[in-house]
């Protein structure tokens, strides 16, 4: 039976190759601490070191490293909410054409389902452009945030503008719309006074498109 070898070990390296794994080794833990450093510091609840670093801390979690514990709330969210829009075409002949609602949510959750790796865009830049503008403004929609508030709506209006591009059905998109769908999700059969499962829509006004912000998206 020949004998078994031993493993090879850092101590028959030469020396620049064990400095090289010490470096490496060092490097790694350095970097795993100020990961959980910096989420940590994101989550923790507010003191003076997350209040002096917030913007360096923002910097790094958002959007790849953002944690989300609703799900473990103890009144998590219990509905489904869709961004939906619409755009106004304006056509050559001088006729103009209301597009019918599409399912900006549903769009990115299909570009998303059965993809193990999907972008943080699909996943959270309407999402959090919806949230951002709710923030803002109030039922009337009229904006609550001064400047934060002319910024959501912009934030979201160019997002919209985007999926729809500038030109549309032959024409060249005017004006575009945003509304909410939000759906209860079903309570169990079980629960005594189940909530309805209506949808409820919340509709903005019309916004003219931007033509400079369309054409420097397309530019890019």
């Amino acid at each position: 039976m020949e004998p078994r070898e031993s493993p090879p070990s850092a101590s028959g390296l030469s020396l620049p190759g064990r400095i090289a794994v010490a470096l490496t080794v060092g490097a790694v833990a350095v970097g795993a601490l100020l990961h959980l450093g910096m989420v940590f510091l994101s989550v923790a609840p507010s003191n003076t070191l997350s209040k002096e670093h917030a913007t360096a801390v923002d910097d790094y979690v958002y959007p790849e490293f953002e944690q989300n514990w609703k799900l473990f709330a103890p009144d998590p969210l219990q509905q489904n909410v869709h961004i939906q829009a619409r755009a106004q075409v304006a056509k050559p002949g001088g006729s103009q054409e209301t597009t019918g609602w599409v399912d900006l949510t549903a769009s990115d959750i299909a570009t998303m389902r059965h993809n193990p790796l999907p972008s943080h865009a699909n996943q959270n830049e309407l999402r959090r452009a919806w949230g951002y503008y709710t923030d803002t403004h109030n039922d009337q929609e009229q904006g609550t945030a001064g400047l934060g508030s002319e910024l959501s709506a912009t934030y979201l209006q160019r997002i919209v503008q985007d999926r729809f591009g500038s030109h549309l059905n032959g024409g060249t998109v005017v004006r575009v719309q945003v509304r909410c769908a939000t759906t209860a999700v079903p309570q169990p059969s079980w629960v005594a006074g189940a909530s309805a499962t209506t949808t409820q829509y919340r509709v903005l006004p019309w916004w003219v498109v931007d033509t400079g912000a369309s054409q420097q998206g397309a530019a890019s």
